[in-house]
């Protein structure tokens, strides 16, 4: 069956923002603010973070021009390390993916929930029991539903989803944009307390600085993360070779953009010391606008822009099961599109019911994050050192369309460097969370040789 809806370059720049433009942005700057002891090391963790987002994306455009395939991300692992290796980090990074959905959802509808019954927060606060009961149950039920709604749109085919995703990229850029405009209308700064320096009872050593970096390099990884989904749309971009790189640059160049904007409106307004104690910068920022209204507008918008990540990832990780089929990994099912939309039916149902069951458990959103990432790091690391074996295994091919990045190996090296040292930091810091990670990557390496043993006779076609 010949599948004619492709991406153009603004889809495919939209989808980019949209994986990595989640929730983060409005969270983690507390994470990394509180493990900055100054405000230089706090943007310099933001503009490293940019840094290392780019040259992953440089390499991964490469690898995507050189694999234009669908489920790019598992692709890569199996051609260029061993199938087992794919199964074990894709599903890791399947498992994560809809962790980050879930908790993202609930993050989303909590918001909303305030809206719907305005003393749910004071409640949850004050420990209500009967009250906090009823408003979790409506919390996880906006967020199941939220997932159920795009899960449809889904099922509509890819062009629907890209016109979808398109819209609520476009919001949520332009709420970030909103956020950013205190700079430049509101007549109280907080400069002065940013500038505040370090007491002396409290001064650092290099030591101290490296692990304080390590520590806020968390969850700004995760804040810029995502993008190395983008290779899993290879197959389904208008000219590839070409759209693939560019769509990468301009989503990372945006990214990076309004990242920093952002965070310098969170210093310029809060305070960097204020900060450290507020509980919801993105609804102080927008009260600077809106005043009583604030913190409506906001929650309105900020669902919407949990949305787009949610279609985003419904979009995406569907795509990785229907590589992992057609190696015989899965069963063929998540292989099979719907002969009129060409969706993967089984594969989008098969992560979105895991997402909504994920939903019961995602209470906890630190606990996720340094999860997910100390997952990602084998992911990332991997993937982008596959470079190196796709340069050599494909260098006898001779085709002159692929996108070749400039100052190889640096960008790779680079990012690969940056990624060992988030993942030793986590595991100085997160060891239990570490350990349990490792032990899962390594039971789904010996669940691959399981299921091979348990089907002899079935040969890759």
């Amino acid at each position: 069956m010949a599948k004619t809806a492709k991406l153009n370059l603004f889809d495919f720049t939209m989808i980019v923002v949209g994986l990595v433009i989640g929730m983060g942005i409005f969270r983690t700057p507390l994470n990394t603010v509180k493990a900055s002891p100054t405000p230089f090391l706090f943007f310099a963790v933001w503009i490293a973070g940019g840094v290392i987002a780019l040259c992953g994306a440089l390499t991964y455009a490469e690898i995507g021009s050189r694999l234009p395939v669908t489920g790019g991300y598992y692709k890569v692992f199996s051609y260029a390390y061993h199938p087992s290796i794919a199964f074990g980090v894709n599903c890791l990074i399947l498992v994560s993916n809809a962790a980050s959905l879930a908790g993202v959802a609930i993050v989303g509808a909590e918001y909303m929930t305030g809206i719907v019954v305005p003393a749910s927060r004071e409640a949850a606060y004050m420990e209500v029991a009967a009250h906090a009961q009823h408003v979790q149950a409506l919390q996880n039920g906006m967020a199941i539903g939220a997932i159920l709604i795009f899960y449809g749109i889904n099922l509509l085919g890819l062009k629907m989803s890209a016109r979808t995703q398109n819209v609520l990229t476009v919001i949520k850029i332009g709420l970030i944009l909103l956020l950013v405009t205190p700079l430049f209308f509101n007549t109280h700064t907080a400069v002065a307390t940013a500038a505040v320096p370090v007491p002396a009872e409290h001064s650092f050593h290099f030591m101290d600085y490296l692990k304080a970096f390590g520590i806020a390099l968390v969850p700004v990884s995760f804040t810029y993360g995502g993008y190395q989904q983008t290779i899993n749309f290879g197959g389904d971009v208008e000219r590839a070779n070409k759209n693939l790189p560019r769509g990468i640059f301009l989503g990372i160049f945006i990214i990076i953009s309004l990242y920093l904007c952002i965070n310098y409106a969170y210093i310029h307004v809060i305070g960097f010391e204020e900060m450290k104690n507020s509980r919801n910068i993105a609804a102080i920022m927008a009260s600077h606008i809106f005043g009583a209204n604030a913190e409506r507008i906001l929650s309105v918008l900020l669902f919407l822009s949990v949305l787009a990540y949610v279609n985003v990832l419904l979009l995406s990780n569907p795509r990785v099961m229907c590589a992992m089929s057609e190696d015989n990994i899965l069963p063929g099912a998540f292989g099979r599109r719907h002969p009129n939309t060409g969706v993967l039916t089984i594969s989008l149902t098969v992560f979105a019911v895991l997402s909504a069951l994920i939903v019961f458990w995602a209470k906890e959103f630190d606990t996720i994050l340094s999860f997910s990432i100390f997952l990602d790091c084998f992911g990332m690391i991997l993937s982008v050192g596959s470079i190196f074996v796709l340069r050599r295994k494909l260098a006898q091919q001779g085709r002159e369309d692929i996108f070749k990045m400039k100052g190889y190996p640096l960008q790779p090296l680079v990012f690969i460097a940056a990624y060992i040292f988030i993942a030793i930091s986590l595991l100085i810091n997160e060891t239990k969370l570490s350990l349990t990670g490792l032990a899962v990557l390594a039971g789904f390496i010996g669940l691959y040789f399981l299921l091979q043993q348990l089907k002899p006779g079935k040969q890759k076609q």
